[in-house]
């Protein structure tokens, strides 16, 4: 699927070109128009085209000056020069700024699919030069979601810089780089979210990015910004959040614990803690710390100085009627029952 901008001041030839894209059965992914050069480096910054058609004499921005900017912005854009036969030698000044195909005017249908295929082919090789494999991408991702994950600055820092260093290495230019940080930054997004059920809100926006060095900038505050995020979550635990929780309900087992509580402790959204927790444990949070309570009262009733109503207390468990019912539920017995079969008379 390809994108093509039409530069032309001129009405009728910018509707003449777009027919001429129609016809030719190009996949188009899109079709844009502009009128000056001004109005055509807005079009490209909000979304970059495969192949840019542009009239040399136009108002506000000529096509020159489109060229030379467009050759500052290192992108890979397939530049195509639309001239009369006056502007001919004029036009040939382009050649430094990288266009290397000539429309002359009145454009012809031949001409135009000659051009057309010529560009087709080197798309075709520029793409195959730029290739990075997904699996690379992937490893990169894991990698960083580790760092992110378990807290550690310089090692995500240290990731960051080994895929700067293997971009740069393979000289690729700054749209391929956008695609790839992109992609890397939507794996890393996914990960997260996925392992950690954070529900991170963080997107990396490339848009009219003009250099490098601006597009590495936003990728790194970007994934750096996961990283303090979940710091902030966290309130600065490494821990896992599902062992922080147990440990959490382990010492406050003589309370009334809710599962609110908890997820406000370790820094989730309570739905999404609840969630988490049934995944990781099998059991629901009541589940779970109703079985902790039993097993401590279990533990209490082998003590012959603890009374059964302080064990209750000590449990959580404020009604002792409650305590009781739910020991015998858990266990089959009352807990005087239990405390008989341990060989202890209370």
């Amino acid at each position: 699927m390809y994108r093509i901008l039409i530069v032309d001041d001129e009405p009728m030839i910018r509707k003449g070109l777009q027919k001429l894209v129609e016809q030719s059965e190009l996949p188009i992914e899109s079709l844009r128009t502009a009128e000056n050069g001004v109005v055509a480096l807005q079009r490209i910054q909000e979304e970059r085209p495969d192949f840019l058609f542009t009239d040399i004499r136009m108002p506000k921005m000529d096509g020159l000056e489109l060229c030379a900017r467009v050759a500052e912005m290192d992108a890979d854009i397939q530049v195509v020069v639309i001239s009369g036969y006056g502007d001919f030698e004029y036009a040939q000044k382009c050649v430094s700024y990288g266009v290397k195909e000539y429309l002359l005017k009145p454009v012809n249908i031949k001409g135009f699919q000659h051009v057309l295929e010529k560009l087709i082919r080197n798309q075709s090789k520029v793409s195959s030069e730029s290739f990075v494999a997904v699996t690379k991408l992937e490893q990169w991702a894991g990698r960083m979601e580790q760092a992110v994950w378990m807290l550690q600055q310089e090692e995500l820092n240290g990731v960051v810089e080994e895929i700067q260093a293997e971009l740069k290495a393979n000289k690729l230019k700054l749209n391929r780089v956008s695609d790839i940080l992109q992609e890397i930054h939507t794996l890393l997004h996914q990960r997260l979210n996925v392992r950690d059920v954070y529900f991170m809100q963080g997107e990396l926006d490339l848009t009219g990015v003009m250099s490098e060095e601006e597009a590495w900038l936003r990728f790194t505050t970007t994934v750096s910004g996961y990283l303090d995020e979940l710091r902030i979550k966290r309130k600065g635990k490494l821990k896992d959040p599902v062992e922080e929780a147990k440990h959490y309900i382990e010492t406050h087992l003589a309370e009334e614990v809710s599962l609110e509580e908890v997820a406000d402790f370790i820094g989730l959204n309570p739905s999404y803690f609840s969630q988490l927790f049934k995944q990781s444990t099998t059991e629901t949070f009541v589940q779970y710390r109703t079985r902790r309570r039993m097993e401590k009262a279990k533990k209490l009733l082998q003590q012959p100085q603890w009374r059964i109503t302080d064990i209750s207390g000590e449990v959580g468990y404020a009604d002792h009627p409650h305590f009781t019912k739910t020991f015998k539920k858990y266990e089959g017995c009352l807990p005087s029952e239990y405390r008989q079969q341990m060989g202890i008379r209370s």
